[in-house]
């Protein structure tokens, strides 16, 4: 079988009604019949930034419900969750906060979603029903890190089949705690603190300390933090080029190949390891490609690159107006 890997779609659904149509998937009325031997999976980041929230939801679980595809949660997914539940430890707050950067990053999915209608409560609880990562006889597949020791600390908070839980919500919500540092791992990967107390100013004027590093390369605890970090290159030249990255506590535990989304990659696709394969090419800005990676499930190794797939809507004269 072929499963078809696709990337952060952030309610862009014209890509990716062009994308599963370039694939060679058929609308049926109901859903989006792959071809003959074909699965989609989607790794994550259904929504905001795009301006087709809903139709993209409603592609993606007609094709859940039909069971030709499947889907695991994009941290995006986790914060929507989080914005709508109120904070049981504090009055009139909720997980997460509706701070103005909050508010801006979710504008998308509440202008078509109102906050707090029948519509927002039926899709909340939609993606309860996606799992935080999935596991077969031949891959694995998580929105950001496949991290096997922070997925053991989850799953007591989780369905059997790894589905975040209203008490699991609760708990992996609150700063500083086990069970919040575990889902920062798998749904927004790796962080480390910057050695000597050095200071990180990002492209908003934040002051960071800590640093998210490339989690699939060997040997992080011996190579530069520019070598290691998921960084802009401004942010980098705040830090000395010798400056080594240190206590990475991390090491991917499995033989199979690792699928993720979540990093807003460019360029041509290429695995980013011998194991790990990223299939987001940035598609929530115009000149990003909404990507697909072709895994065969009876040879899955090696990645190559061929196997990467991209819609290029800015090339395609159709108009995707219908399915």
């Amino acid at each position: 079988m072929i499963i078809d890997i696709i990337g952060d779609i952030h309610g862009y659904a014209d890509k990716l009604i062009g994308l599963l149509k370039q694939l060679g998937y058929v609308h049926n009325g109901q859903y989006f019949v792959p071809p003959s031997g074909h699965r989609a999976l989607f790794i994550g980041d259904l929504i905001d930034r795009g301006s087709q929230q809903v139709t993209t939801l409603e592609l993606v679980f007609a094709m859940l419900d039909a069971d030709v595809a499947g889907a695991v949660m994009g941290n995006h997914e986790y914060n929507a969750l989080a914005f709508a539940t109120p904070d049981p430890d504090a009055a009139r707050q909720y997980l997460r906060s509706h701070n103005e950067a909050h508010t801006r990053q979710h504008e998308a999915f509440l202008t078509e979603v109102p906050f707090g209608s029948e519509t927002h409560q039926y899709w909340l609880q939609r993606l309860y029903e996606i799992p935080l990562w999935l596991e077969t006889d031949y891959a694995c597949f998580v929105h950001a890190c496949w991290d096997v020791d922070s997925m053991a600390m989850l799953q007591p908070l989780l369905t059997d089949n790894n589905c975040l839980t209203v008490q699991g919500l609760l708990a992996t919500s609150k700063e500083g705690t086990v069970a919040f540092d575990a889902l920062e791992r798998v749904l927004k990967g790796v962080e480390t603190p910057l050695p000597n107390g050095l200071v990180m100013v990002d492209k908003e004027g934040t002051k960071r300390t800590r640093v998210r590093v490339c989690w699939w390369l060997d040997a992080l605890n011996t190579r530069s933090i520019h070598e290691v970090a998921r960084a802009p290159l401004s942010a980098l030249a705040q830090i000395p080029e010798d400056a080594l990255a240190e206590n990475i506590d991390f090491a991917l535990k499995t033989q199979k190949p690792v699928f993720v989304g979540h990093y807003w990659l460019t360029g041509t696709p290429e695995p980013l390891s011998s194991q790990v394969a990223c299939t987001d090419y940035s598609a929530a800005v115009d000149s990003g490609y909404l990507t697909c990676y072709q895994l065969d499930t009876e040879q899955p190794l090696p990645l190559k690159a061929s196997n990467f797939i991209q819609y290029c809507h800015d090339q395609d004269s159709h108009i995707l107006g219908s399915l």
